[in-house]
Parts: structure tokens; C-alpha cells; sequence
């Protein structure tokens, strides 16, 4: 099969966009790639991030104990965005994906209040299916320290307008989307932080849900009731075609076990170096999940 071209890729989301729109009005379901046609396998891919990587090892270990052929690409795609678009374009059968994310690269992907499954549904072109999610979230999460969230009684966010502590807001994720700002949690939850970027020493510590440093550190997260992050599950982005009952069966297998703080476990195996193939494994297995 002929290696895909990331440069045509370059303008990421943008892209995606414009394909999108072109499957849609065009009706048609996207084609399976040639790898399939021939070998009649789930073709996965994956993005350079050992998020996406240990969640495409978990698809294709489930599909695999269900019977099916795969294979995994595991190189050459830089993004959530670049590897759906490799979905929807006939490239890979499935993906991991991700809620918010992909709902931003998507033609007037507004969210429906509530009802993420319904979004998706009509966002996606004829053929592509977004597979229920997993409870694991790679959104946004804003955490403070153990001692602090001790001391001070802070459960979730509305706390922390109970005390007078002038607090900052910052961390390694407060530049991505979805990251709230400090006038969007005071319009919330009544609270006032001073943004420092991109500051480990921040009070109020940004962070993806799955940053090893929520397993490696004394951090709590403080919990959103309003709602403010959007949510960024993790879900399986699937041609038509591979989601068969035996595969959704599978895949399903998966949803209320793995959680954000299992998920954030097994980044932080493999960014210490473990295979995304060994890791997927042997967390299957401790979980009943494979033989």
C-alpha cells in the first residue's frame, strides 16, 4: 500500500473540513483502502502521541480476540484531526478520536446541549460512524494540589470562590482550545485567577486528563458541575463497512473500563518506554478483558 503523504495534510482541521463537505453532499459512503481490499483487514491508525497509540493497541488487541484481521499504522500521522481524515478519505477503517476535537474540524460541528452522540450522528458523512465512548476523557481538566485541596476543602470548581486566596490559573495545557479562561470561570463559578500561561508553578494546574503528571503527582481535580470544559471522551471513528456487530461488540468491551485515571496509567507506561502492544495487553488481561 502506498505510504500516505502528510503533505497534503498540512492544513489539518482545514482539511478535514472541506473533505467532509465534499462526502457529505456527494452521499456516498467513504471506500475501504487497498490494504483492506486485499487482505480484508481493519486497517488502524494512530497519531504520534502515546495517548492515541496505547488507545489504538486496545482497539486492535479486542478486535483481534473477536477473530478479525488487523493492522496498525503506526507512523507518519500528526494529529487527531490528520488520522480522521484518513478515515473519512478510505486511508485507515478506524481511528481513535476524540469529541470536541473532531466536532471543531467538522462543517458547523456545533455541540447539542447534552446530546454528544446525537451531534456526532449528524455531523459525520454517510459512512463514517463515531462507536459509543469510552468513560476516558483526554479533555481538560484543572487540578491543585492535595495539600491545598485539604486545606482550603476544594471538591470542585464553585469552591473555589469559597475562599479569599488570590489564586493563578496556568499549566502545561492552558494554550489548547479547550482550556478555559479565567473570565469563563468567573462568569461560571464566581471565582477570580490570574492567568501565568503556561506555569507548572500555577495554583490552579491546566492539564489534559491523561498528563502522567495527574498519576505521578499529589494533584486533585477539581470537578466541573457547570460544565464549562467540553467533553473529549475517547471514541472509535469507523468506516461503515468494519463496525459489524462482532466489532462493536468488541470495542465496546472497552467503554466503562477504561477510565481517565486508567488511561492516564497506561500514557504514562509508554512514554516511559514500554511498548503501546505489551502495555494494551497485559491491561486487558489484569482486567478480564483478553485471554
Amino acid at each position: 500500500m502506498t505510504s500516505p503523504t502528510r503533505s497534503r495534510r498540512g492544513a489539518g482541521a482545514a482539511a478535514l473540513c472541506a473533505l467532509l463537505l465534499l462526502t457529505g453532499c456527494a452521499g456516498g459512503g467513504a471506500t475501504k483502502n487497498e490494504y483492506a481490499d486485499r487482505r480484508g483487514a481493519t486497517v488502524i491508525g494512530t497519531d504520534g502521541s502515546a495517548e492515541s497509540r496505547i488507545v489504538a493497541a486496545l482497539y486492535g488487541a479486542l478486535l483481534t480476540g473477536a477473530g478479525q484481521q488487523v493492522r496498525t499504522v503506526t507512523s507518519g500521522y500528526t494529529s487527531p484531526a490528520d488520522t480522521a481524515q484518513a478515515v473519512v478519505d478510505g486511508e485507515l477503517s478506524l481511528a481513535p478520536a476524540y469529541e470536541s476535537t473532531l466536532l471543531r474540524a467538522l462543517p458547523g460541528g456545533q455541540t447539542l446541549p447534552g446530546n454528544m452522540a446525537a451531534t456526532l450522528s449528524m455531523a459525520l458523512p454517510p459512512g463514517i460512524v463515531a462507536l459509543p465512548p469510552a468513560a476516558a476523557q483526554r479533555g481538560i481538566v484543572l487540578a491543585v494540589t492535595r495539600a491545598t485541596a485539604r486545606r482550603d476543602g476544594l471538591r470542585t470548581l464553585a469552591d473555589l470562590s469559597e475562599t479569599d486566596a488570590r489564586r493563578t490559573l496556568g499549566g502545561a495545557a492552558s494554550g489548547d482550545p479547550d482550556a478555559p479562561t479565567p473570565a469563563a470561570l468567573k462568569k461560571a463559578y464566581g471565582v477570580t485567577l490570574t492567568a501565568v500561561g503556561t506555569s507548572a508553578k500555577a495554583d490552579v494546574r491546566v492539564l489534559r486528563g491523561t498528563d502522567p503528571a495527574l498519576a505521578g503527582e499529589d494533584l486533585t481535580v477539581l470537578s466541573d458541575p457547570e460544565a464549562v470544559v467540553p467533553p473529549e471522551h475517547v471514541f472509535p471513528l469507523i468506516q461503515a463497512p468494519y463496525a459489524d456487530l462482532s466489532a462493536r461488540k468488541a470495542l465496546a468491551r472497552l467503554n466503562s473500563a477504561l477510565t481517565t485515571a486508567q488511561l492516564a496509567t497506561l500514557v504514562a507506561s509508554v512514554e516511559a518506554g514500554e511498548t503501546p502492544t505489551g502495555v494494551a495487553r497485559d491491561w486487558l488481561r489484569a482486567h478480564g478483558l483478553r485471554k
